[in-house]
Order: structure tokens, then C-alpha cells, then sequence
């Protein structure tokens, strides 16, 4: 990470907090796609935000030039950074009034770093990277074709990381242009940011998902490459993680939920002596339990969500949030589990009526992991000290079981609590979203295991 670039500036300010960052390695191809999508967003939008942009070089710019002309209707304000080189200040999107372009020395450590920053009234978005030295590759690793040339960095939707980033790049282009600095501070002041509404999430996200595939069935097709296909795959499981950890964040009185629950799930699946790609499968379903219900937007794109008969059961009307997960077909499996944690034993919940063992197990387990970490940190709030809030939250699940949740499970939990007062601690971390791949087995979407073997579990 190259001393007094924005990268290492932002990762230093970090460092020593609560929520140290964690970078990942990116592929052109990968940030091309997340950043078109992220634009298009700005498109499809009135929110007028504020965007700074560097493109490394100015040629990399000229690509671009006349997309950004598009996208500086849409915006209040966009600075563009770049080396000068190809005519990048001279292009007529260059001179439009709320566009200003800002020519970087070759030594500065800023070339060398792709960031598309934007801070907008309903929500921020931010792509920041660094591309790889030489040194960095090592011998005879050095990128042959410029799809598989590699980037060190992050994407997110935090607007604490995006506007911290943002002051950096700001105090950055004060370097160059003190008036254009100026500027950029006063419009970033007269944003109200705030945490992206639900809706404007999932409107965000399902843009990134579809471009994100877009690219993975490009690459298939023209170059067959199986580790940048897999770079396009983990960004896409990404962008659903970051999209269930802004919900956590939102919540302030449940902020730990996903982890919470995935932990929860995942050491009832070991209790119950399930295998490890379905207790892996369990604690995916865990992280992203809380998407489902809150997936309503118009703006969702649906256009990868053809069902075989394989995955026809069991059979439910369609619910949002998990058709947005049906996009991926790595997660399928995971989008039939979370579209069943509503289902109740006594076959009265929703989305299908099933009763009983119908429900797909991970689905029953899901659904009391969720209520009882629920419980447990509504006691947090409601107890005085020294109170079993473990013990209270097991009593009101047990309360419905028959109706709501499996008998059996309900022994299971109980086993887990105990464990929990005699001093059990449970794992509880939030995932790496800049690796996410070992989330995903391969098993998951071909469906190899019956329904009787799914729903099936040690007595």
C-alpha cells in the first residue's frame, strides 16, 4: 500500500477502531463492472450527488468521458483525478460547469489508485483501490492481458468509510486545486447523508448483482477464465453481505443480528451433527436472513430466475427478497431457506402452509435462531443485571413449540442455553465480505441431495 495514497490513508485512520477495514483483491473486470453499475445508478436517479473519481491515467478516463457527460446531468458536482496524458483535460465533458478535472503528478501515489467515491442525500457507495506493483505480482506473475491486471482495495455502501473517504480525497485534490476543494466541501456539507433506505439498497444492490453476472457470462463466453469468473462470483455474494450488514448497522437495538443468528444456526447444525456443507449453507442463510423481508423495491431485476423441477420443492409463492438471492444460482438453495423461516410447525405460517417436516430443516432452525437472538438482546434492553436473559428467551420460545417451531429443536436450543450459562461462548464474527467465496459450496445448486435427506436429521 503505497505511503500517502488515499488507500493507506483510510486504512491508517481505521486501524486502530472498532471496525478495522479489510481489503480484497480485485480484478479490472470486476471493478469495471461494479463501477458502471454504481454510475447507472446515479442515472436512473435524481439524488444529485457529489462523485470523485480517479482514473489512474487520463487515457483510462477518455474512455469514459462520455458516459460522465451523462452522468454529470444527474450530479451536483464531479471531480475527476488523473494524470495528464491523451488530451484528459481538454475533452468537452471536461469543461461542462459541474465537472472539473485535476491532473495528478506521475509520482503521486494517487495515480496508481481507481476510486469511484459517491455521497448522495439517500445513500454513499464507494469503490477505492490500488493497483498491484510489480513487486506485488512477483516474478513471471506480472498480468499478460489487461482483463487480469489486479487492484488491492475495497467496495462498500458505509457512509462513515465513504465520507471519510471522500474528506481524504478532498484533502487530497486541496493539493492541486484549493477552489475545487472548496467546493467539493461545501456541497458535502449541504448533504444530509444518512443510511440508504431498504428500497434504495436493494435498488443499488440487484444493479450490482446483474452487472456483476453480465460480466461473469461475458467472460465465460470469450475467455472461459475461471479465476476472474470467480473474482465476479464472490463480489456478487458480497454485495448481498454488505447489503444485510448496512441493515444490522441501521438497527440499533439488534446491530449484531446476522452474526448473531449465523452463529446461533451454525452450532445448532453441529449439535445436530449435520455435515459441513450444510452447516456452511446454514450459516450463509444466518448472514443474510434479514434481507427477505425487507426486498419490495420495483427496481429489483428479476431476469435470472427460471426454476427447474429440481427446485420446485418445496413449492411457495414467490417472495422478494429470496428471488433477489434466486439470481445467483449459488444461492438458491440459501433463498429457498430463508423464503421458509416464516413457515410454522402447525402448517399456519407463510409463505406455503407447510407443516411439519415439510419445512426444509435449515428453514426451522433459521426461524428459531432468529427468534431466540431476538429475544435474547430485547432482554438485553429490558432486564436488570443478573437476570438468566438466556434462559428467559428459551422459556418464550418454548412456549410455542407445536405451534410455531420443531419439538425437537426446541431440545437443541435447550442444550445450547445450557451451555451458554455455564460460560459457552459462541464465535461470533462478522464475515469477511472481501473473501467470500468459501461461503459457497458447489454442492449447493445442483441439487444433489433429496428433499427427504434436506429435512432429515440425527434423532
Amino acid at each position: 500500500m503505497l505511503q500517502g495514497s488515499i488507500l493507506q490513508k483510510l486504512e491508517a485512520a481505521y486501524r486502530h477502531t472498532t471496525r478495522p477495514i479489510r481489503f480484497g483483491v480485485y480484478y479490472k473486470n470486476t471493478l469495471v463492472a461494479l463501477c458502471h453499475a454504481l454510475e447507472d445508478h446515479i442515472l436512473n436517479n435524481e439524488d444529485q450527488p457529489i462523485v470523485i473519481t480517479c482514473f489512474q491515467r487520463g487515457k483510462w478516463y477518455l474512455q469514459e468521458a462520455d458516459r460522465y457527460a451523462d452522468i454529470a446531468m444527474s450530479s451536483r458536482e464531479i471531480a475527476i483525478m488523473a494524470t495528464s496524458d491523451a488530451g484528459f483535460a481538454e475533452h468537452p465533458t471536461s469543461q461542462l460547469p459541474n465537472v472539473d478535472t485535476v491532473a495528478l503528478q506521475t509520482a503521486d501515489p494517487v495515480a496508481q489508485e481507481w476510486h469511484l467515491i459517491i455521497v448522495s442525500p439517500k445513500y454513499t457507495s464507494m469503490v477505492i483501490c490500488q493497483e498491484l506493483s510489480d513487486e506485488d505480482y512477483g516474478i513471471g506473475r506480472i498480468p499478460s492481458s489487461d482483463l487480469e491486471r489486479k487492484f488491492y482495495g475495497m467496495w462498500t455502501f458505509e457512509p462513515d468509510l465513504v465520507l471519510k473517504a471522500a474528506e481524504l480525497a478532498i484533502a487530497h485534490i486541496e493539493q492541486y486545486k484549493p477552489e475545487l476543494a472548496q467546493k467539493l466541501t461545501d456541497h458535502k456539507q449541504a448533504i444530509q447523508t444518512k443510511i440508504a433506505a431498504p428500497e434504495e439498497l436493494a435498488s443499488v444492490v440487484s444493479r450490482v448483482i446483474d452487472y456483476l453476472k453480465t460480466g461473469d457470462n461475458s467472460l465465460s463466453i470469450v475467455t472461459g477464465q475461471n479465476t476472474l469468473s470467480r473474482n465476479l462470483v464472490s463480489n456478487e455474494v458480497q454485495a448481498f453481505l454488505r447489503m444485510a450488514q448496512l441493515m444490522d448497522i441501521a438497527d440499533i437495538h439488534n446491530p449484531m443480528a446476522a452474526a448473531e443468528v449465523a452463529a446461533i444456526s451454525e452450532t445448532m447444525g453441529q449439535l445436530l451433527d449435520l455435515p459441513a456443507w450444510q452447516i456452511k449453507r446454514l450459516r450463509l442463510a444466518g448472514l443474510l436472513h434479514r434481507i427477505d423481508p425487507i426486498q419490495h423495491s420495483d427496481d429489483i431485476q428479476l431476469t435470472h430466475t427460471t426454476t427447474t423441477a429440481q427446485e420446485a420443492a418445496p413449492s411457495c409463492p414467490l417472495v422478494p427478497g429470496a428471488q433477489v438471492l434466486r439470481t445467483m444460482p449459488q444461492l438458491r438453495a440459501v433463498a429457498q431457506i430463508i423464503t421458509h423461516q416464516t413457515e410454522w410447525w402447525d402448517g399456519t405460517g407463510e409463505p406455503a402452509g407447510l407443516a411439519g417436516e415439510e419445512i426444509p430443516l435449515e428453514s426451522r432452525i433459521l426461524a428459531l435462531a432468529a427468534d431466540f437472538q431476538w429475544r435474547v438482546s430485547q432482554q438485553k434492553y429490558s432486564t436488570t443485571s443478573g437476570q438468566d436473559i438466556f434462559g428467559q428467551a428459551l422459556e418464550q420460545c418454548q412456549q410455542q413449540q407445536t405451534t410455531r417451531f420443531d419439538p425437537k429443536l426446541i431440545d437443541t436450543l435447550t442444550l445450547l442455553v445450557m451451555g451458554l450459562q455455564q460460560g459457552l461462548d459462541l464465535s461470533i464474527m462478522t464475515p469477511k465480505v472481501s473473501s467470500s467465496m468459501w461461503l459457497i459450496d458447489s454442492r449447493w445448486d445442483n441439487h444433489s441431495k433429496s428433499v427427504d435427506e434436506i429435512t432429515s436429521y440425527s434423532k
